[in-house]
């Protein structure tokens, strides 16, 4: 019995701010008074993530210059055909790209619609084999020229 009467002298849980204040009267007669919003959901609470190993603090050391790959920048001799449009001299991969980028859009050799599209002159036609390439599949067709 003694707890029954414990129980019974307990206040009665708040209500929530926002159902209080609605329950005011207006301050002024322009202003009618909000209405409450209702009451959002709870998301269903999600798992925790297993927690990561914490590295230890470092101080942040002074950046290494980087360094080029030495696979693109090794020297590759051009064939005859590619030759003639980017020169005889040997030259890394990426320089014959940039070459032969520069002798496209010299001759204006891109589609004017798709400027992914390549269409090929007399010199391009010998390297590539075919009238018009993509833009990736010119580096495909130019790496079978270089050794």
């Amino acid at each position: 019995m003694a707890t029954a009467k414990k129980a019974a002298k307990k206040p009665a849980a708040k209500k929530p701010a926002a159902k209080v204040a609605a329950k005011k009267p207006a301050a002024t007669k322009a202003a009618p008074a909000k209405k409450a919003a209702p009451a959002k959901k709870a998301a269903p609470a999600k798992k925790a993530a297993p927690a990561k190993k914490a590295a230890p603090a470092k101080k942040p050391a002074a950046k290494k210059a980087r360094t080029p790959n030495a696979a693109f920048m090794k020297a590759l001799t051009p064939s005859a055909a590619l030759a003639a449009v980017v020169g005889d001299k040997p030259l890394p991969r990426t320089e014959v790209v940039k070459r032969m980028w520069e002798y496209i859009k010299k001759a204006k050799l891109q589609d004017a619609n798709n400027k992914r599209q390549i269409n090929a002159d007399d010199k391009l036609k010998a390297v590539f084999g075919k009238a018009s390439v993509n833009m990736f599949e010119m580096t495909k067709l130019v790496g079978k020229h270089l050794s």
